[in-house]
């Protein structure tokens, strides 16, 4: 199955983009991070539907694709979506987050990574080293 394969990669470069989160020393950087580290999730949930995404060329909406495949995940894909109109502003400097902020943001991104493991039937993966280095606001 073609698409099993790019499920698990999904998901594992989800879990690379939070690995990368919890060692930048950025905000913006970790922010960032977990945004994609929760992309790639609900990425990799929506593609081990085949069938998920409606028919059709053109982009669809990753939350919405991801709330209708997993309904008990609609919070989190509402939360995410929320979080990734952010995205462009927090790229560009535009908009600041806090090491407060981002931390927050992260470790969401870890729990929801790790939902759509279980939704998947893949173990969480949890390194026992796994710390947030100290982070300045930018």
């Amino acid at each position: 199955m073609p698409h099993a394969e790019t499920t698990l990669d999904l998901l594992e470069r989800s879990r690379e983009a939070l690995t990368r989160g919890y060692t930048d020393t950025l905000a913006s950087a970790r922010h960032l991070d977990a945004t994609l580290a929760a992309l790639r999730a609900a990425a990799a949930l929506v593609s081990s539907r085949a069938g998920a995404a409606p028919a059709g060329n053109g982009p669809h909406d990753v939350w919405a694709l991801a709330a209708r495949t997993a309904p008990e995940l609609a919070e989190w894909a509402d939360r995410f979506a929320g979080v990734t109109g952010q995205r462009v502003g927090v790229e560009t400097g535009l908009v600041r987050v806090s090491a407060r902020e981002a931390d927050d943001l992260l470790r969401e991104a870890e729990t929801f990574v790790d939902l759509v493991a279980a939704r998947l039937g893949v173990p969480a993966v949890h390194p026992a080293t796994r710390r947030l280095v100290p982070v300045r606001s930018a």
